[in-house]
């Protein structure tokens, strides 16, 4: 059975989760950098991960790098942008999309206190053509360097934290943001996994 301490951390911990901020990963097949990704999302108060691949059975965590933050997280596979990105936009959801072309804002210029989906691609393509379409936003992160490129769980870092700081300063951390359902749902699956050891 958990100790008294450590359901308070658990209840502690999706109290401040932020079901409307999501991070969407688009065909991003590293494991590497996928496992890296949660860790970050988990760190940040992400409670929802999408990722979009045709694939889905090639996707592997590593748990040494993840340190298991995958079981934390919300996490749904997608085989096509479209299922994924679709939904979420009829719920009222903006997308934000990472993207270094000339037509993309600083990402410290977009309001993430909105219902935000945070859309990134592979270190390699970025994001793909077929889910770019469904961006409101795109974004970027000045670099001054000669090497253009950030590793992807370093860019997903840097403005999930832009995001958490624009949320704070709101008080979004201060109460709770989950429907009653949701954390009642939620608790009861951590708390098992807190018990047995996984899922």
């Amino acid at each position: 059975m958990p100790t008294p301490e450590r359901i308070a951390k658990v209840k502690q911990v999706l109290n401040r989760r932020q079901p409307d901020l999501r991070v969407v990963l688009d065909h991003v097949l590293i494991a590497h950098n996928a496992s890296a990704v949660l860790r970050t999302c988990d760190a940040a108060g992400i409670l929802y991960v999408d990722l979009i691949s045709p694939n889905p059975e090639a996707i592997q965590f590593n748990r040494a790098i993840s340190t298991r933050a995958d079981k934390w997280l919300e996490i749904s596979i997608h085989k096509n942008p479209a299922d994924c990105l679709k939904p979420l936009k009829e719920k009222g959801f903006q997308i934000i999309a990472t993207h270094l072309g000339p037509d993309s804002l600083c990402f410290r210029d977009v309001d993430y206190t909105l219902p935000t989906v945070l859309l990134f691609g592979s270190e390699a393509e970025g994001v793909t053509p077929e889910a770019i379409i469904w961006a409101d936003k795109k974004i970027k992160i000045p670099m001054v360097g000669m090497v253009q490129s950030l590793n992807l769980s370093v860019s997903v870092g840097i403005i999930l934290y832009e995001a958490l700081r624009q949320r704070e300063a709101l008080g979004y951390f201060q109460q709770r943001r989950l429907s009653d359902q949701e954390y009642e749902r939620l608790l009861k699956k951590w708390l098992r996994i807190d018990e047995w050891g996984g899922k």
